[in-house]
């Protein structure tokens, strides 16, 4: 517990934890930091240490509201129109069976979208956002989503399961159930790290990296573990 402790108090301060899912699932590890303390310097670390995919995560309670949909299952609804979308359906991976993507935005004050001060705008005030939800109407929401982002964009947006860990053990819901577990918002943005080998970093060269920069490095199994012991798996 005291490894989790360190986690949380990390993360409070806006730094960087570092995860590893399973040897059974991606066996790759993440970097993250919670949305709400996204700056541009942030967005740097993780274009230039990690290295992959820069995502934010979204609780179940944020994305139904504001109807983002799991991209596969937009893609689903287009097949008749779209008859290529259903023969590149995703239901071969074998580590999962549900893929965590929904849509892509840029904050309407961005240009491009994709320099790391744009997308830190974009994540940050997505933060801010999600949280200012509690008690507003569905429509009122949407509403207020639309007025300040845009879709397509350069910023991928992971829809968490609803019952986080209960009902799937990814990289998106690992970290945002590690922010709710440290009492935080669970929105966290999150990157593969990459190998210079072009695949991803080994579990030990992530752990040295960890212990190089004083990050907190977890495994998978210590947070479901936490979280199956903790009243939010109730």
């Amino acid at each position: 517990m005291d490894k989790l402790r360190e986690a949380f108090d990390a993360l409070r301060s806006g730094k960087f934890v570092l995860i590893f899912d399973s040897d059974s699932r991606e066996a790759e590890t993440d970097m993250m930091i919670a949305s709400e303390h996204v700056t541009f310097e942030s967005i740097r670390t993780l274009r230039k240490e990690a290295g992959g995919l820069i995502c934010t995560t979204v609780p179940a309670e944020v994305w139904k509201k504001l109807d983002l949909p799991f991209l596969a299952e937009l893609f689903a609804e287009s097949y008749a129109k779209h008859p290529v979308l259903k023969v590149l359906a995703p239901n071969d991976l074998p580590y999962d069976t549900k893929s965590a993507f929904s849509l892509t935005i840029n904050h309407r004050r961005t240009f491009t979208g994709i320099p790391d001060a744009d997308r830190a705008l974009t994540i940050s005030e997505f933060s801010k956002l999600a949280k200012g939800l509690n008690g507003l109407d569905p429509a009122l929401a949407r509403e207020e989503f639309g007025r300040n982002f845009r879709a397509p964009g350069h910023v991928f947006l992971l829809n968490s399961q609803p019952g986080m860990l209960d009902d799937r053990r990814g990289h998106t819901e690992l970290a945002s159930a590690l922010l709710k577990m440290g009492g935080m918002f669970p929105s966290a943005t999150i990157c593969e790290m990459m190998g210079d080998d072009g695949k991803a970093l080994s579990k030990d060269k992530a752990q040295d990296y960890a212990r190089r920069y004083g990050l907190n490095y977890l495994e998978g199994a210590e947070i479901i573990e936490a979280w199956q012991s903790s009243k939010w798996s109730q």
